[in-house]
């Protein structure tokens, strides 16, 4: 068999914090950075994973797929393996080397790009057919059940179903998935907050276990049921932390819904708008951010053309993507940089986001 490789991107999350989980609605765009898994047949029944990047690696046995406690990094191309290994197919043992420009704990979701990326290796490697969304299923899968990470589908569904230039929404409930023209002369800048983000550390899997307990004290199955008016009526009954939880997710589902004829009509500032008020919610109600997050959105917004700021991805750390005017981007991504470098003496890295194609698409070229 002869070296294969596949390419997945990273992915911004524009709306939607948290709500894939809850079987909610999401808007997100793929972008021009991202991950390669290279890779070729060994003939025996061991995995190899290096990573170009850290200069390390690791070797398992198929037959004994364990979670790797000091190279933790390799456990979201092991799970990938082991759901192929479990969805019944033949995997046999292969060298793979990672290597790109995402940078890993910057809520990017490296480790869904690392996830595709694996996938597609393998479905060459094996000769393996795979629709687009059982493919984004099995990699989700793969961070729940084997890195412990009980993420939704959003990232995965980003990085195989990207579009150049638009962006992807997600239903969670009932898994449509539509691209959407990013409107023309605006971009999208990604700052870094140096605090680097491990969703397995971090309360990810608490907010996920709150969620739920809010579902259940206003007897739903999620809490994509619940309307604005249910939940502030249940307000008086409900534990106050779970209300907020809960506020968070309703608020968010509305926020993409207008969102999505903001995008229709071209009005961007309300798609601004609808940005800094999830900032606001995730920073009040869902507590997700940080003081270095919301220093970075408290700088993005002054800057000239600039519509809107936010955390982006689980929080916790990470970084913020910020909607600006195309003609001052540069202009406000390098000024950004540098009034953050003046207060936390740290000079964050960023870079303007171009809307890249997926995972499918890319390997279709």
């Amino acid at each position: 068999m002869s070296p294969a490789s596949a390419y997945a991107p990273g992915r911004v999350e524009l709306l939607g914090n948290h709500t894939d989980y809850n079987q909610g609605v999401v808007l997100a765009a793929a972008i021009d950075r991202g991950l390669t898994v290279a890779g070729i047949s060994r003939g025996d029944r061991f995995v190899v994973f290096t990573s170009k990047t850290a200069g390390v690696g690791v070797q398992v046995w198929l037959n004994d797929l364990q979670p790797q406690l000091e190279e933790r990094w390799a456990n979201y191309p092991l799970g990938v393996v082991q759901q192929f290994i479990d969805a019944g197919y033949e995997i046999t043992g292969f060298a793979a080397e990672v290597s790109g420009d995402v940078p890993a704990g910057a809520g990017l979701s490296s480790s869904a790009a690392f996830e595709v990326a694996t996938a597609g290796l393998l479905m060459k490697l094996h000769e393996i057919r795979m629709e687009p969304l059982a493919l984004a299923k099995l990699c989700q899968r793969a961070e729940n059940e084997f890195v412990g990470v009980r993420s939704g589908l959003l990232d995965q569904v980003t990085s195989v179903f990207g579009k150049k230039d638009h962006v992807v929404y997600l239903d969670c409930q009932s898994e449509e998935i539509r691209t959407i023209p990013f409107p023309t002369g605006f971009a999208l800048l990604v700052a870094e907050s140096g605090v680097k983000h491990n969703l397995l550390r971090s309360l990810y899997n608490t907010r996920r276990d709150e969620c739920a307990a809010a579902a259940e004290a206003l007897d739903v199955e999620s809490l994509r049921e619940v309307t604005p008016e249910q939940l502030q009526a249940a307000r008086a009954s409900m534990d106050p932390t779970l209300h907020r939880r809960a506020a968070h997710i309703v608020g968010e589902n509305q926020r993409v819904w207008r969102a999505l004829e903001a995008l229709q009509t071209g009005d961007v500032a309300e798609i601004g708008g609808l940005m800094n008020a999830s900032h606001e919610s995730s920073r009040v109600n869902f507590e997700n951010s940080t003081a270095e997050l919301d220093e970075l959105v408290t700088i993005a917004r002054s800057l000239p053309g600039v519509l809107g700021a936010r955390l982006t991805g689980g929080g916790f750390g990470g970084g913020t993507v910020t909607l600006v005017k195309a003609t001052e981007a540069n202009d406000a991504l390098q000024a950004l940089r540098a009034r953050y470098g003046e207060v936390s003496g740290h000079r964050p890295p960023g870079f303007i986001c171009r809307i890249a194609d997926g995972a499918a698409a890319t390997w279709q070229k």
